[in-house]
């Protein structure tokens, strides 16, 4: 019997109420000629490729910057950053964070979202609102701490 990993990963481990799961979170600049189409196919690719490598996440693009929360087993979302780093839509692709922790997911119903760059403040006081995993309630305060001071790209700010 064969196992996904997206099954794989969301199994707990023993003596833990979580799954081991590997979270990344970057910003990238869009290469020129990036557009709301463009977008959209990324979201479509996503959706149909992520379900069976076990990440979910979110994507937010505005003011010609993608931002990104992926999470899900190490190898995938290794595989995935790889990918991006090579990706001729993204420039100047920097990490923000990586952590591999026994945590619930923030996203679990989330193969990729596309939220718009007005709206990522709401969508990270909505999940640390609903965040009971002390680990995910840490990573939200901190991303909201950059967000506020203006060091993710200009995401979330006033035009």
């Amino acid at each position: 019997m064969s196992i996904s990993p997206r099954s794989q990963s969301d199994e707990p481990l023993a003596g833990h109420a979580y799954p081991l799961l590997y979270n990344v979170v970057y910003c990238s600049r869009a290469s020129d000629g990036i557009d709301e189409a463009a977008v959209a196919r990324i979201i479509e690719t996503s959706r149909r490729w992520n379900p069976a490598q076990g990440i979910t996440g979110l994507l937010v693009f505005g003011s010609g910057i993608f931002f990104q929360w992926l999470e899900g087993p190490r190898d995938n979302v290794t595989q995935l950053m790889a990918n991006l780093k090579k990706d001729p839509r993204h420039q100047d692709v920097v990490p923000l964070s990586a952590v591999e922790e026994v945590r619930e997911r923030l996203f679990p119903d989330w193969d990729m979202e596309l939220v718009t760059s007005d709206d990522i403040r709401d969508v990270l006081v909505d999940a640390l609102d609903n965040a009971k995993d002390p680990n995910n309630i840490k990573a939200l305060a901190s991303l909201l701490t950059q967000l506020d001071a203006g060091q993710l790209g200009g995401l979330g700010q006033a035009a």
